[in-house]
Order: structure tokens, then C-alpha cells, then sequence
């Protein structure tokens, strides 16, 4: 889609910045992992650490990729990879699973994702960069209290692939429509 309003451009970039900000309620997820695997929470925190450790990583080659084939794609990429990595850390039973799907994989969608709504923004607003450049992080920020499970999966829920998939499946939406919207 194309507008002229730079506006309706920056709340979609929020938006996908909101649900790639989900990666922040994964302290939801740390006590029922210990208690179900025997896990330690220092082991289960390391998922979300590496994740964290890899987005860096990914918003480099997301920044350099973003320039050659624009913003759709990447944030696409993105939202579908970290959603893969979601769904597929909910069929963990060992660690390293989890920090291969969740950790690697789920990190390499979020720097891509991230990355997009940034770029795309302070070229849309190049008189208010840091304002523009705050507002999306923000949302990225805002994302662990917009999608914190505590409010709908309290801890003494057992937590099911189904409910975690349906969560991110709702992201999914996010990161297509938001991407219709980002064009540089």
C-alpha cells in the first residue's frame, strides 16, 4: 500500500514493533519451563539471552538486505521466522532445542523484524529522527506488556503448544498487514 501520510506509516512500524517486542514477556515462560523439564532458571533465562545475542547480530545483515530488496520483505522474513522459532520451541524437551529454536532462530526473525520499522521511519521523518527513532522503540519496549501471558496464562496453567502458537499466530497478522505499510 502506498500513502503520502508519513503518520499512518510510523503507527504501523509501532505495531510491528509491539509484536516483535513479545520476545520481552518471556519471564512469563521461565518458572513453568524449570518446573516442567527440571530445568534451572538460569538455564531457561539463557534462551532469551541468546535470542537477545543474536537479534544484534541479525539487524546488521537485516539493515544491509533491507537496502537491496526493501522493507516487505524483510519484515516478513522476520515476523516468519521468529514465529517459527516460537512454534517450534513449543516441542522443546531438551535445552538445547529451545536455544536452537526459540533462542537462534526465533533471534534472527526479531533483529530482522526490528530493524525494518527503525530504517524505514527516520527516512519517513528525517526532521524528528530521535523523536521518530524513540517512538518505535518504544514500541518495541511496549511489546512485553502488551503481550504479557500472566494477564491469560497465569503460571498454574500448564502451558500448551496451542496456546503459545495461537499467541503468535496473532503477531503473524501484525507483521503482514504492518508491512504493507512500509515502504521506504
Amino acid at each position: 500500500m502506498r500513502t503520502n501520510n508519513r503518520w499512518v506509516i510510523a503507527i504501523a512500524g509501532v505495531f510491528l514493533q509491539v509484536a516483535l517486542g513479545a520476545v520481552y514477556a518471556w519471564s512469563v515462560f521461565r518458572v513453568p519451563l524449570a518446573k516442567q523439564f527440571g530445568w534451572s532458571i538460569s538455564e531457561v533465562t539463557l534462551t532469551f539471552t541468546i535470542s537477545i545475542f543474536v537479534l544484534g547480530f541479525a539487524a546488521f545483515f537485516g539493515g544491509l538486505w533491507l537496502s537491496r530488496k526493501g522493507p516487505r520483505v524483510v519484515a516478513l522474513t522476520g515476523g516468519a521466522l521468529y514465529g517459527l522459532g516460537v512454534f517450534l520451541a513449543s516441542f522443546s524437551h531438551n535445552l538445547w532445542w529451545l536455544y536452537l529454536s526459540y533462542g537462534v532462530i526465533g533471534g534472527i526473525g526479531l533483529g530482522l523484524g526490528y530493524i525494518v520499522p527503525v530504517a524505514v521511519l527516520v527516512k519517513w521523518f528525517p526532521d524528528r529522527r530521535g523523536l521518530i527513532t524513540g517512538i518505535a522503540v518504544g514500541g518495541f519496549g511496549a511489546g512485553g506488556y502488551a503481550t504479557d501471558s500472566k494477564r491469560w496464562c497465569p503460571e498454574h496453567i500448564r502451558l500448551s503448544r496451542d496456546r503459545i502458537s495461537n499467541r503468535h499466530g496473532c503477531n503473524w497478522i501484525i507483521y503482514a498487514e504492518s508491512s504493507r505499510w512500509l515502504e521506504a
